[in-house]
């Protein structure tokens, strides 16, 4: 039976993708972690390790869903005048350096022997080729950087691991609190429909995927 792990269940995309991966593997074989239930600051390596230390026996499939646009009470950058750099280190440290950090603490737990799945919540505005607009400096950045470091640990991964697959997702605009202020003109899904539209792709992709970076739709982002 499937086991699964998803790091950030508090949050809107990864609550959604617990509970469709619960109907699908049953709640005993899905584990969800995060700062507001278990402690698991992504800013903080040791709170990671802990809560990573706690846990027993390997997932197939995991999902590390944490990410902020911008600091609490501030707003993505609309020219490089409003950059400040306490903010822009906030948002790399929480969206690029923390999951790199629960990937390195993730490798102990996924098997060798069978397929694993590692799908880290990026974004599209995180693509310098698909860039046409600017500004949000310091939330492209980081979302470039987690799909550097995406990439780098699919390659080391594929290694020790040859039946991985590691990559870098963006689930569109979801309806959630976290986009409430920035859709614009964009369309929004329910965030019970985005896990579907993830699920649907991550479970398609096999170890020739790994280390690249997926829409909901299953196409490829240009990087």
């Amino acid at each position: 039976m499937e086991r699964a792990l998803v790091i950030g269940d508090s949050g809107g995309i990864g609550a959604a993708l617990k509970a469709a991966l619960t109907s699908r593997c049953g709640a005993e074989n899905i584990t969800g972690l995060s700062r507001s239930g278990d402690g698991l600051d992504v800013t903080d390596e040791a709170s990671i390790a802990v809560a990573l230390d706690r846990l027993e026996g390997e997932f197939d499939t995991v999902f590390v869903a944490v990410g902020i646009l911008a600091p609490e009470g501030e707003r993505p950058e609309k020219s490089l005048s409003a950059l400040s750099l306490g903010n822009m280190a906030t948002v790399m440290a929480v969206n690029a350096i923390g999951p790199a950090l629960v990937l390195k603490h993730l490798v102990p737990f996924l098997p060798r022997d069978r397929r694993a799945l590692v799908g880290v919540l990026s974004a599209r505005v995180g693509s310098i080729g698909d860039n046409g607009m600017g500004g949000w400096y310091s939330y492209r950045a980081s979302k470039a950087a987690v799909n550097q470091i995406v990439h780098s640990a699919a390659i080391e991964l594929s290694r020790s691991h040859r039946h991985a697959v590691c990559v870098a997702l963006h689930p569109g605009t979801v309806a959630t609190p976290f986009t409430a202020d920035y859709r614009g003109r964009h369309p929004a899904v329910p965030a019970d429909e985005a896990a579907g539209h993830l699920l649907s792709v991550t479970d398609a992709l096999t170890p020739s995927d790994t280390g690249r970076f997926y829409d909901w739709r299953g196409d490829a982002v240009p990087w």
